[in-house]
Parts: structure tokens; sequence; C-alpha cells
């Protein structure tokens, strides 16, 4: 495997895990979330530099896959990485999929909260979206890892 994204794709995760580590003993409410968005950011980064190593190790050396599907257009649906990576991704709860959902919350403003009084308490069941959690997200994290180890082990091998 290309060792320059390899190294890229672990310094982005290092980085993201010390910042879930900082957004967890933030004095206050504001340094947290800024502590959390980096995190989130860094690891959807890392993600990205992981379908370019992936990329690289397929020969597209130029190529910067910006998600599964244009990594699929690169290297085939049939490719061991594309085949693992699609099942991860339609796994409920999985890595991948907890960054998908990450990805899209990351990109809307945040939904509003209506004040309740007691002239309008009704109990409806709203989309609270994914689990921002900084221990929801150092779980996706260390699969994350897990995964790139395992990969970059397969490849060595070569």
């Amino acid at each position: 495997m290309s060792s320059d994204w390899h190294t890229l794709t672990s310094q982005k995760l290092f980085l993201a895990e010390t910042l879930i580590k900082i957004s967890q003993q933030a004095p206050d409410r504001g340094t947290g979330e800024a502590t959390l968005q980096g995190a989130i950011e860094l690891t959807l980064r890392a993600r990205k530099s992981l379908l370019s190593a992936i990329a690289q190790h397929y020969q597209h050396k130029s190529a910067r896959p910006e998600s599964l599907e244009e990594l699929q257009g690169l290297i085939g649906k049939e490719a061991p990485e594309t085949v693992q990576l699609e099942a991860i991704a339609h796994q409920t709860g999985s890595w991948w999929n907890h960054l998908d959902q990450l990805e899209t919350s990351q990109g809307k403003p945040p939904s509003k909260k209506k004040t309740i009084t007691e002239d309008n308490i009704i109990a409806v069941a709203i989309d609270t979206g994914p689990d921002r959690s900084a221990t929801s997200l150092a779980n996706s994290l260390a699969a994350m890892k897990r995964y790139l180890t395992t990969l970059t082990e397969r490849h060595d091998e070569w």
C-alpha cells in the first residue's frame, strides 16, 4: 500500500482521536462542540485519504476518489476492498455508515428546537440525527483504524 497515503490517513485519525479526548475534557460546551466537530471533519477527511490509498494501490496514482462509488468506478465493484467497504457501508451501525450520517448532519444547519408550553405538548417522535457523542465517534474511529491496519497488512504482504 502507498505508505504516504497510509501515513496521511493515520495522522488524520490520530489528530481526530486527540480532539475527541479534548472534547471530553472541555471546560465549556462551546469548546467541546468545536473540538468534536473538528474531530468529525478530520475523520471524514481520513476516510477520503483511505480511498485515495486504495486507488494508489491499484495504480491510479493521481486519483482522489471522494466516495465509495468513485472508488468503485476506478478499481471495479469486484475488487476486494470495494466489496468489503460496500458491505461495511450497508451494515447498520458500522463505522462507514456512522460517518455517512455524520457527514450529512455536518452539512446542514442545526434544527431549531421548539419551545414547550402547556398548550403545545404533543408526544411526537423526531429525528434526532446521528449519535454525535465523543464515545460513538471514538468507536467509529477505532473501527476505521482496525480496517486501515488490516488493509495495510494485506497489501504489505503482496
